[in-house]
């Protein structure tokens, strides 16, 4: 047996060692486990109760604000609105009353923020933990047949991009390595990379967009844009081509990227969503994600499977066409690591 890397597991393992492993179905399960798939979706009458969970363990600064954020994310990810969230919240040895105030008024503020209630949760103090670990869990409600799902796209839709790549990763690096940055940056600079984190919720053009209607919607957590695309195909079973420069960035973050090697389309950006759908409705919805102060631009197109899913980088004669491997350990990762030495 090999040692497994930091992260989330590789697509192939989660699939063989965990999904493939769940044996027992319900019949009112509408969505459940499987690659790719941020929710699941249960039968409730006339409504669809969907669910997702996630865990924020690579941020200590804002963690109790992205905890709240990147599972109501997951939520509007499906064009659903979230009601409720639960926080499971693990603290360190030598956490002090102070510490569990601040991660709950942040997190009381985030929800407020998305219009969600906090419904519930645990919270210790525990061995098991050298650093504070959230795991939330959202529950949204929409009436039955609403719900977007990846599996509707199509050869030919739009893949339409909001904000920018690397969004949270920019604010958790901003925020939980100001000292080291200050060398890399200008106070300018960091302090506009550390306002990156009050920009991670995407509960707004979920909304706006699922009325407009499209064919599935991800979030882009981690495995940064090119992993969202891929995850997205890879339960619809078609291509994709996304163009490199047609990828918003802000150059804040490509200074950042630089300075610790990694790349911002494979950096952890909650914030920005993937929003698949037919070109008739490409411009509306980027009008109307424009209209609400959301930014938002087409970066590439469903291909046939046969035709797999390619990054294209230049143009012209120094076009050049990369494929893009299915997500591994976060960019964000290897910070830390890089931090850490």
């Amino acid at each position: 047996m090999h040692e497994l890397k930091v992260g989330k597991l590789d697509s192939d393992l989660l699939k063989n060692a965990v999904i493939d492993r769940i044996k027992f179905k319900r019949p009112e399960v509408l969505v459940r486990a499987g690659v790719g798939e941020d929710c699941a979706v249960m039968d409730f009458g006339k409504y669809e109760c969907v669910l997702s969970t996630d865990p924020i363990t690579a941020a200590v600064s804002e963690i109790g604000r992205l905890a709240v954020h990147i599972s109501c994310n997951d939520i509007a990810s499906n064009g659903v609105e979230p009601v409720g969230i639960l926080l499971a919240v693990m603290l360190p040895e030598g956490s002090t009353e102070e510490d569990v105030e601040t991660i709950m008024e942040q997190a009381s503020e985030a929800a407020a923020a998305c219009n969600v209630e906090i419904i519930g949760g645990h919270t210790e103090i525990t061995t098991a933990v050298n650093k504070p670990v959230i795991v939330s869990t959202a529950i949204g409600r929409g009436m039955r047949g609403c719900s977007a799902s990846a599996e509707n796209i199509r050869v030919g839709d739009s893949i339409i991009m909001t904000k920018t790549a690397g969004l949270e990763g920019t604010g958790i690096i901003a925020g939980d390595f100001e000292v080291e940055l200050k060398g890399v940056l200008t106070a300018r600079e960091l302090a506009e990379a550390k306002t990156f984190i009050d920009h991670v919720s995407v509960v707004r053009e979920g909304i706006v967009a699922g009325t407009v209607g499209t064919h599935g919607m991800h979030d882009v957590t981690e495995g940064g844009v090119l992993g969202a695309v891929w995850e997205m195909c890879q339960i619809a079973g078609v291509g994709a081509e996304v163009r490199e420069d047609a990828v918003p960035v802000n150059a804040v973050t490509r200074k950042i990227c630089d300075h610790y090697g990694i790349n911002f389309m494979r950096l952890i950006s909650s914030g920005s969503m993937i929003i698949t759908a037919d070109p008739s409705k490409k411009d509306e919805i980027i009008e109307k994600l424009t209209a609400e102060g959301v930014p938002a631009a087409e970066i590439g197109v469903i291909t046939p499977p046969e035709e797999g899913l390619v990054l294209v980088q230049g143009c012209g004669s120094w076009e050049k066409r990369v494929p893009i491997d299915p997500p591994g350990p976060d960019e964000l990762y290897k910070v830390v690591k890089q931090v850490r030495k």
